[in-house]
Parts: structure tokens; sequence; C-alpha cells
């Protein structure tokens, strides 16, 4: 699914209006239809209710029955109050007041902002609601009673337009939307800004934006991602054409890899060699994790390389799956066995001693094949960020956003993750991880064009130390088996982790229970 940006949606209204000749109000009609549509759909009461049995004791002192209360909600006129302002995102949220009316809903239509600067199409959709028995009302920002006990909130209140913060009466509004059951944002949640997801002093906190023709950046980034609930994007009648060459959207969502099966007469050679450079004294777990996570994706040989002081602790945590070298005082011992594999892992759980930040400077130099730095790999490369520069192979770098701050010498919290892992690509040529809710890849395309993939899958029980490094090894094994890239390892281990909050729930997995869903993921892939 590609992203769009503000300006890429303006200008396709603009031309679909224009010069292609749909009348502006038959757009706006499709897309209250497909809002409207949507709180259709929602069941009431929504998740928002607090309430228990007890606090539906009536007047007579009776407490009704689950099946009493089933009736009462089927039989009960639904609700909505209706966030609208000035712009035509306002008349957009009019024309889904007069839909909702026509079902019979109860709908309260609040304009927030100067009537005077109503565009001519929303004063129209004002003319329709009128007709069918609806009313505009002016927005009070004092009378917060009588914008609550709604069962849905329409918020239409800008579009994605708005790049500076909401103004008072705006953020009153908002406060407002939060009593509803359910709360509905008409293409871009209100205060959400629609390219970097930054918040613009207050936001809605929708849990479903409808957005028309193409999704927005800051739907899937930054705290915009919070605030945007379910996303469904909807159809309104613009051409595909206007939005159809992939060239023009650099940004997109990842999807669920396909994997094919395996040839009946493969042997371990065909899935590849990973070398695993990884562990110190007191962080013998990273390099074990990480040789786990690519033994369960189905790389065919796995070696960890560690410091002899902890050899004996890794080689028994590893088991059997992976092969464990103690590493010796020889450079050209370690050279010669990295150079023997596919892919080579550097970093989880390294250390950063003078000894072996010489001999990872060495290796980034020397190695042909394609490398994956994570954790104090990164913290090597971050104090010579020229070796990056200089190397001819693929190199993949894994940090979060403090790695990256000092990887890049921006500036904590980053407050456009697109655009700072853009930047960082296009002037050191390399494939960057940016690592975090909602994961950004971000990779050089040729021609000039940086490609930014965000994920989607994964959830807040994967927040834990251990989780970055089965990432590497993931990442590491299926490249390694040369079928499949980065962004369907970061879709994987989102998916496992998903897998794992669902059987143990978000605080009681582990990173353990991550790696051991990775072939449940694998097997859906398949499947497909």
């Amino acid at each position: 699914m590609y992203l769009a940006t503000a300006a890429q949606m303006k200008e396709i209204d603009r031309i679909a209006i224009e010069e292609r000749g749909i009348p502006s109000l038959e757009l706006m009609e499709n897309a209250a239809g497909a809002v409207a549509r949507e709180v259709l759909s929602l069941p009431i009461p929504g998740p928002k209710r607090r309430g228990r049995a007890m606090d539906w004791i009536t007047n007579d002192g009776h407490v009704p029955s689950a099946e009493e209360q089933v009736d009462f909600w089927a039989a009960r006129q639904r609700s909505a109050v209706v966030f609208c302002g000035p712009g035509n995102n306002g008349g957009d949220g009019l024309a889904v007041a007069r839909l909702l009316l026509g079902e019979g809903w109860r709908v309260k239509c609040v304009l927030v902002g100067d009537r005077g600067r109503m565009t001519p199409d929303s004063r129209e959709m004002e003319q329709r609601l009128l007709a069918t028995g609806g009313e505009l009302e002016d927005f009070s920002p004092d009378d917060r009673a009588g914008y609550s006990g709604f069962d849905v909130a329409v918020d239409a209140l800008f579009g994605v337009g708005l790049h500076s913060n909401l103004h008072p009466d705006a953020m009153e509004a908002v406060r407002s939307m939060a009593s509803a059951w359910w709360t509905v944002a008409v293409d871009v949640p209100s205060g959400v800004h629609a390219d970097t997801g930054e918040i613009l002093g207050r936001a809605v906190k929708a849990d479903v934006t409808v957005t028309f023709s193409l999704a927005k950046r800051g739907l899937f980034v930054g705290k915009g991602a919070v605030h945007s609930g379910k996303v469904v994007v909807a159809d309104i009648g613009i051409p595909r054409d206007l939005y159809h060459d992939e060239d023009d959207f650099p940004v997109s969502v990842a999807e669920k890899p396909v994997f094919l099966p395996r040839r009946r007469d493969a042997h371990k050679g065909d899935f590849g060699k990973v070398f695993i450079l990884a562990g110190s004294r007191g962080y013998t777990g990273a390099p074990c994790l990480a040789a786990r996570a690519a033994v369960r994706s189905g790389a065919g040989l796995v070696t960890v390389a560690v410091r002899p002081n902890i050899y004996p602790i890794v080689a028994a945590k590893c088991c059997d799956e992976a092969m464990v070298w103690p590493i010796s005082e020889s450079y050209e011992d370690l050279l010669e066995k990295a150079r023997g594999a596919d892919i080579v892992l550097i970093g989880p759980g390294l250390g950063q001693s003078a000894w072996m930040e010489r001999r990872v400077l060495r290796l980034l130099g020397d190695l042909p094949c394609p490398v994956i730095l994570d954790a104090d790999g990164l913290n090597i490369l971050s104090r010579h960020i020229d070796v990056l520069d200089k190397r001819s192979a693929p190199t993949v770098l894994t940090p979060h956003d403090g790695e990256f701050a000092r990887l890049s010498g921006c500036e904590l919290p980053i407050h456009d993750r697109l655009a700072a892992a853009r930047e960082f690509v296009e002037k050191h040529r390399c494939v960057l991880v940016l690592k975090g809710h909602r994961t950004i890849t971000a990779a050089s395309g040729g021609r000039g064009h940086t490609r930014c993939v965000i994920n989607t899958t994964g959830n807040p029980g994967m927040a834990q130390g251990g989780s970055g490094d089965a990432l590497a090894g993931l990442m590491a094994s299926l490249c390694a088996q040369g079928e499949e890239d980065i962004i369907s390892a970061v879709w994987l281990h989102g998916r496992a982790g998903d897998l794992a909050a669902k059987e143990k729930g978000e605080r009681g997995m582990t990173v353990g229970d991550l790696i051991g869903t990775i072939p449940r993921a694998i097997r859906e892939c398949e499947e497909e």
C-alpha cells in the first residue's frame, strides 16, 4: 500500500476536479458515504464503555440480565455527534450527518470555526442537511455536557492541510470527542500532521480513520500511528491512473511476504551460511538469541564467533543447533572464517573494547559479502562512519532511535523519522532499519530514488532486551537464504511477536516465546 503526502493528495484532487471534470460535490458525497458505512457497521455499545452490570440498576431496583441488556441496545436509537470545520473536511462531515439522519440516527452536527470561512462545497452540504431536517449548530466550548453521551463522535474538523497547533475551540472539541464510545476520523485525525504523524498540540484518538484514495504517511508513523486506530482506505471516484505510478510514492506499508515451498532435493548448502560475531562477558544471551532466530527461520548453517572467555557458556546455551567458534588472536583466522559465509552479522552483545573495535573495522573493509550491523556493531561504526561510506558490498544497519542519533548526529526525539531515515540512506548508501513502533526500512531504489517501507506488525510485548537480537538473526537468515529480504524479516519478526502475545500475553511473553513462533509465522506465509 502506497502512502501519499498532503501535497500529493491536494494535487491529485485538483487534477481530478479541474482537468478530469469530476464534480467536487460528487467526490464529497462518495467520501461521506464511505465514512457513514463505517459508522453504521460499528457495534454499539463500543469498547470505551467501562460500566458493569450493577451500573444498569433500573428505577425499581431491577438489575437487567445480559439478554435484557442486548435487547435494550438493539431497540435503542443510535446517536452521533459530528464535529465539522469550515473547510471541505467539514463538508464531508455535514454529508455524513445527513446520511446518518436518513438511517434514523439522532445526530448533532456542530461547526467548530468561523461560518464566514466555510467553503462553497461545505455551504452546499449544509443546505442539503437542512433540507432533510438537520441543523448545523455553532460550537459552544463551555457546553461539555451537550456533546457527551453519544454512541459515535465523527471528527471532520481538519483535513490533510493542517500544519499548526489546534486553536483553543478545536482542542476543546477534541476533548469532547473522547466521551463517545467510538470516534471515527475523516481522512486524518484532527491534530495529526498528515506527513509526519506529529501531534499538533492535541489530537483526536480515533478508533477508525477513513482516509480517501490513498493512505497518508502520518497515519502510519509517529504518534499518528497510535491516534489513527483502524485505517480504512476508501475509493471515492478519483481515477486510479492518477496515483498508480510507484515511483511517485516512495513510501509504502510492508505486506505479508510469500514463501515458496522448498525443493525436495535441497541440502543445507542451499539455505545459506550465517556468521555471527557477537557476545562478551556479561552478554552471553545476545549471540544465542540471534543464532536461535537464524536457525528457526531456516538458515542452513549458523556459526557464532565469540571470545574464548565466554565460549563454554555460549556453546552450552546454543546446544547442538548452531556451531560456536572461539575467536583466536589472529585476525586472518577470523577473516577467513567470516569469508566463508553468505552474510555476516556483527554486534549483538559484542562490547566495545579496543581489541574488538579494530577487528570490526577491518572486517568492514575486507569482507566482500553483505554485513548486518546491530547493537555494539553500530556503536563502533558511529565513531568511524567513514568506514561505511567506503564499503562496496551491501551493509544493513539496525538502530533504534538512540543508536541512530549517535550514527547520524541528529537530536532526540526524532520528529520526522521518515525524513531522517531517507536523508541518512541517501548520504551513506546503505540499508537502514530504524527500529521502534512502526519500524522503517529505508534503502536506495536506484536512480537516486530512496524507498521507505513501514512495518505494521508487532506489539508492546516485544519491547524487551533481546528482541533486537532476534530480529538481527532473522534478517541474517533470510538474506543468507537468498529468497526474501530485510522487509520480510521485519514483518515476520513482528508477526511472530503477535503470535507470542496472543498465546502468552504482552506482559508475560519473552523473546524466547517470539523465536519459538517464527516457524508458525513462516508457515502462514507459505500457506498464503
